[in-house]
């Protein structure tokens, strides 16, 4: 019995996804993957919304082309902006997105106050909003636009001084305002999670919803299970630079990364071509 081994599809507006990525593939290791990195466009966060709905649309098509029996939104940047967009256009397929962990921190907090940091099409966004209006109505949520930490992450820049003094910059208002939460709100971020725990100190918690993802994920597919006699693969596409994605994806996964799983793939108008 093989089961269902249509592939995974996880995207994002480049390496941030990773996080979410090697989560995924932890707890569902029988599983093939496909990981899209839209490089060409990073950061999405600045960005129209328009624009990352089409630009989330065209990689929906790249994936469903491959087969994928569903697709993962791990960008903040596209939830937020594509998630109710998609779920519309491709009924046919089940869609897992991303929200800011407003929930967890607001259960958890001691001092009232949660801090999250994000990018702006994130923190512009409905979603966004939605959900500090269902869990967090009581709290104090206090928040930074942090672009140059997607920056920093798309560089390989995630323990230097200068990433030090960027994370610090970003981080003191919050500090600030006494909060004890910190959520991650773009899946760039944890990967700068040493320098966050170092900067934010032992009385801040870091709310990374990586995992949480994971588990949904797995719920989703519940009833499209690949067989646990296999061993999942992972394919990488990216809109930009092949070599320097690999790079990033060794750098930042600390996996050996075969470069025949690595396909560099263009944008012709609102499409993509291998």
């Amino acid at each position: 019995m093989n089961g269902d081994t249509r592939p995974i599809a996880i995207m994002d507006s480049g390496v941030g996804g990773l996080s979410i990525l090697r989560e995924v593939v932890a707890l569902l290791p029988n599983e093939d993957i496909l990981y899209f990195a839209d490089q060409g466009h990073v950061p999405y966060g600045p960005r129209p919304i328009e624009q990352i709905r089409d630009f989330s649309r065209g990689i929906t098509e790249f994936f469903l082309a491959r087969r994928a029996k569903t697709i993962v939104l791990a960008c903040n940047a596209a939830s937020a902006a594509s998630l109710h967009y998609l779920r519309k256009a491709f009924p046919e397929v089940p869609f897992v997105g991303m929200e800011p962990a407003v929930k967890p921190a607001a259960e958890q907090t001691r001092s009232g106050v949660i801090g999250v940091i994000t990018t702006k099409a994130t923190f512009q966004g409905e979603l966004f909003a939605s959900v500090v209006g269902r869990f967090a109505r009581d709290k104090q949520v206090v928040t930074e636009v942090c672009p140059d930490f997607v920056e920093l992450v798309e560089a390989g820049d995630v323990d230097s001084q200068h990433a030090r003094e960027v994370v610090q910059a970003r981080l003191a208002p919050l500090l600030e305002q006494g909060i004890d939460q910190l959520v991650l709100g773009c899946t760039h971020f944890p990967f700068l999670t040493p320098l966050l725990a170092e900067t934010s100190g032992p009385g801040v918690t870091i709310v990374d919803p990586s995992p949480a993802i994971a588990r949904q994920t797995g719920r989703v597919i519940a009833g499209l299970r690949s067989s646990n006699s296999r061993q999942g693969s992972i394919l990488f596409f990216t809109s930009g630079s092949r070599k320097r994605f690999i790079e990033q994806a060794v750098q930042l996964l600390a996996w050996d990364v075969n470069p025949q799983q690595v396909a560099q793939v263009v944008w012709t108008g609102a499409q993509l071509v291998e």
